[in-house]
């Protein structure tokens, strides 16, 4: 996002806390004004789902600037009311559960334009440790840095750290601290208040709480960033960095960040005060799945070190292999667990759709495989994108068989309905990753 497509006075607020680092910006809330919020419908997702009020992009769009004048007006006279939050639930790689909130379309725009307006101040301040939903960042970059980092730092310790229940946790008078260090402003404070303390619909029951703010929320990957980069970035490069015997890296997507030390003696000092650092603003660091890992690059022509062990970030494994020329070099696979889930769900998206006509069948497996390629395929990591297209035609096959009484569909019947409608062949489609 760039401030070049704002008005000038929208501008002004980047160039204001660019100028001065410790300045705190007030009255920014009646920025929040029809083209700002036009501007946030813009940009918002028009295929998400919609909230407790069935709502969708399209259905608001067809008389958009009647009911952006109306929310405006509501916004004005601060008679806008937040809207209860479905809850849903999708599984993650450990077994578990994790909370999704959706919310009604309003609220998305309105907590857009808020996020829009607020970025514009803190992009200022965010350290480039930092790569989850900014501007001109994305995970790839990330991992591009990450692996850069590790070879041209001698990184050989690698801290793999996990924030329990970050979302769940935020304490919001902790939040509001943080955040009126840059912005103080009543009517941005009061916005943020109703979509902290608006019900969650789980099903049938709606409930309240006091603590974190609901994943799903357009304004919380902000909160997160904002959040964490006082408790986490900022400590990090201008106290623990200083302190340290070697040379060290932090990257962070949000709540997910992996930190790299040159030395052991190092790493092992960071680890024992993160949890310190972390229950000083109310977060915890999972005692099980925050460890340290051994990563250290063997000398050229020697065997692998047993002892190194992997860490995963951003849904790639990372370990220690030889190139083609005999270097020791970090390289990516997509995470086991992951690479599972993947298959099986395109499996059984195969087998609830068998009954669809094959030209439809084709065009959503297309999307599905090119969506996949898109981000798993980045250098080293064919084979297991091949895995994923092999294990989908053959899932593909069975399920088209299915459709008849024989229940069996030959491979040479498959080819022919390949030639006709072909899915994509694995590539890498992230070269410079």
């Amino acid at each position: 996002m760039s401030s070049q497509t704002f008005s000038p006075d929208i501008q002004w607020i980047a160039t204001q806390a660019a100028q001065d680092p410790n300045a705190v910006i007030h009255g920014i809330a009646h920025h929040l004004d029809e083209d700002l919020l036009a501007e946030a419908f813009h940009r918002l997702r028009k295929d998400a789902a919609p909230g407790i009020d069935g709502q969708t992009a399209a259905e608001y769009a067809e008389s958009v600037h009647e009911n952006l004048r109306d929310l405006h007006a509501r916004l004005r006279t601060q008679t806008y009311r937040a809207t209860s939050i479905k809850r849903t639930w999708i599984p993650k790689d450990d077994g578990s559960q994790r909370p999704i909130g959706t919310l009604i379309l309003e609220d998305k725009i309105v907590q857009k334009a808020v996020a829009m307006l607020l970025t514009e101040v803190f992009e200022q301040d965010f350290y480039d440790v930092s790569y989850g939903f900014r501007p001109g960042r994305s995970p790839h970059k990330a991992l591009c840095a990450v692996r850069k980092l590790i070879q041209q730092r001698n990184i050989g310790w690698i801290v793999d750290m996990d924030i329990q229940q970050f979302f769940d946790s935020v304490e919001r008078d902790t939040f509001f601290t943080l955040l009126h260090r840059r912005v103080k402003d009543g009517g941005i404070d009061r916005l943020l208040g109703k979509w902290f303390n608006v019900g969650i619909l789980d099903g049938d029951q709606l409930s309240y709480t006091e603590l974190g703010t609901p994943q799903g929320g357009v304004i919380s990957p902000l909160i997160a960033n904002i959040y964490l980069h006082y408790v986490l970035d900022d400590w990090f490069i201008t106290e623990v960095t200083p302190r340290l015997k070697g040379r060290c890296f932090l990257a962070r997507f949000a709540d997910d960040a992996i930190m790299g030390f040159e030395y052991e003696e190092d790493a092992r000092r960071v680890m024992a005060v993160l949890p310190k650092r972390f229950e000083k603003y109310g977060l915890r660091t999972h005692p099980e799945k925050t460890r340290l890992v051994k990563f250290l690059r063997p000398a050229h022509g020697a065997r692998k070190d047993r002892t190194n062990g992997t860490f995963d970030f951003l849904g790639f494994t990372h370990y220690l292999a030889k190139s083609r020329y005999g270097a020791w070099v970090v390289k990516r696979r997509t995470i086991r667990k992951r690479l599972r889930r993947a298959i099986s769900r395109y499996a059984q998206w195969c087998k609830v759709n068998r009954h669809l006509p094959v030209k439809e069948q084709w065009k959503k497996l297309r999307q599905k495989l090119t969506g996949y390629y898109q981000y798993f395929g980045i250098r080293g990591n064919y084979d297991s994108i091949h895995w994923v297209y092999y294990s989908l035609r053959f899932a593909w096959r069975r399920w088209l068989g299915r459709r008849s009484q024989k229940g069996y569909l030959t491979w040479k019947k498959l080819q022919k309905i390949l030639a006709q409608f072909p899915l994509p062949k694995p590539r890498i489609v992230q070269k410079w990753v």
